[in-house]
């Protein structure tokens, strides 16, 4: 039984059925289990589902169901992707998980074996989610059936190809566990599995990797302010730089979003702050790399606002266009996008907002709460920021723009050279540009400034 058949549980399923399981996907939504059984891959971002859902439907080792509790009664093994996502506050918000976790509780037989893929805070399949499936289904893990954490390591677009290269790290809650997991693993994947102690540390293992990538991305828009003040290209530097084989610095931009980078971060501050550490103040002196990196990152929407009004001098009552809702290039997938924090900041400006992405539907960027772009408005345009790298942004036709002063490339991926013939101005994010180096020293307190505004409470 796979528990969650969204854009990762889907692929998953596939997978074991690719080697001759036979799968009972669960899902709360209708819409998503009626097609699925339909034969339709509801998930569009990866290529071969197209033909691999019809194909193992077909053949009987794919089906799917809303009742989660009666799959699992005939699951020999249940894993779990359940999404787990962080409030406002950035408060984890596991009811989506502990409701799933009970209803496999209730159907829950001996000598199951249950692993959970969702990224989680340290702790939490060995204490909340253990907790929740011995009180629902009356059997003790490590007793009555096996229990581990081993997370999801795959990209939208790419699972399939992730699932090859990346190696499968397995955690249980005992040895037992941890045995049955791997195997379990080994009979569906031909990646490299690597054991760890305990469900514990495997859910830490995926904290580090992307909260270093987070953090690494800081270091890098912290480079671009500095390569803004002092005339440098910052792209060309840490190219350079990364031919050292101890130097492997991100890409700088005008910001994180996603299901993972900008989330799991907080995941880790979540462990922290519901540890048993009894040593005075020491939790307010650990991870703050962290939490900066947070800030910087949300702060570099902010940022680029300020460079596009060092060329206009004021956004007030101007209309602007966002190009690109999607977290990352060439996916349909919004979620934490940096186009929410460029459009809150191009408000406090007065900017009028339009927003474009030929992946969305105008209803579904109406629901987000943005205004789509039509053509007719194109003469209105005064500045255009590019939001997302998707590849048709690169044959734009940038002259209906006749009104536009300044593009921003946030992704470094349009060409300087057509748009400066158009005399509109071309700028990116630590470029260099000179005619800009005199407001050096206010750019980069864009960034600096978010550390005044206290704690992470």
């Amino acid at each position: 039984a796979v528990v969650g058949m969204g854009k990762i549980g889907l692929p998953l399923a596939v997978q074991y059925a690719r080697h001759g399981r036979r799968v009972i996907g669960c899902d709360i939504n209708p819409g998503v289990v009626e097609k699925i059984n339909a034969g339709q891959p509801h998930v569009q971002e990866e290529p071969e589902l197209a033909t691999e859902v019809p194909h193992a439907v077909a053949r009987g080792l794919l089906s799917a169901t809303l009742n989660t509790s009666e799959a699992v009664r005939q699951a020999g093994v249940v894993v779990v992707i359940v999404p787990v996502a962080i409030d406002a506050n950035h408060t984890v918000n596991f009811e989506a998980i502990d409701a799933a976790s009970a209803a496999i509780g209730a159907g829950l037989q001996p000598g199951t074996l249950v692993i959970y893929e969702t990224t989680l805070p340290v702790g939490t399949t060995s204490l909340r989610l253990r907790q929740i499936l011995e009180r629902t289904s009356n059997l003790q893990a490590g007793r009555d059936f096996y229990l581990a954490f081993s997370p999801e390591r795959v990209s939208s677009g790419y699972i399939f190809r992730d699932l090859r290269i990346y190696p499968k790290v397995v955690g249980g809650i005992d040895e037992q566990s941890t045995a049955a997991a791997v195997a379990f693993y080994w009979s569906v994947l031909e990646a490299e599995i690597i054991t760890m102690k305990s469900t514990d540390e495997a859910e830490f293992v995926k904290l580090i990797e992307t909260t270093y990538r987070d953090v690494n991305i800081a270091l890098a828009n912290e480079y671009a302010c500095f390569a803004d003040i002092h005339g440098l290209d910052v792209a060309a530097a840490i190219t350079a730089a990364n031919t050292q084989p101890y130097s492997h610095i991100h890409a700088p931009g005008l910001g994180v979003g996603g299901h993972c980078i900008p989330v799991y971060p907080y995941f880790l501050l979540a462990g922290l702050e519901e540890s048993d550490l009894q040593t005075p103040n020491s939790q307010s002196q650990m991870l703050m790399l962290p939490r900066y990196a947070r800030r910087i990152n949300d702060a570099m929407a902010e940022y680029a606002v300020r460079q596009v009004e060092s060329v206009i001098s004021s956004l007030a009552h101007q209309s602007v266009l966002i190009l690109g809702v999607a977290y990352r290039g060439d996916i349909h997938e919004a979620a934490f996008t940096s186009a929410n924090l460029l459009q809150d900041a191009l408000l406090r400006c007065g900017a009028t907002v339009y927003i474009d992405d030929p992946l969305f539907s105008q209803d579904e960027l109406w629901a987000f709460g943005y205004t789509p772009f039509t053509s007719e408005l194109a003469g209105e345009i005064c500045a255009i920021i590019l939001q997302a790298s998707h590849q048709a942004y690169q044959s734009l036709d940038f002259r209906q723009f006749v009104g536009c002063q300044v593009v921003l490339d946030g992704r470094r991926v349009l060409s300087r050279e057509q748009i400066e013939e158009l005399g509109m101005r071309y700028i990116a994010i630590g470029d260099g540009d000179r005619e800009n180096s005199g407001r050096g020293s206010d750019k980069h307190l864009v960034v600096a400034s978010t550390f005044k505004n206290g704690d992470d409470q």
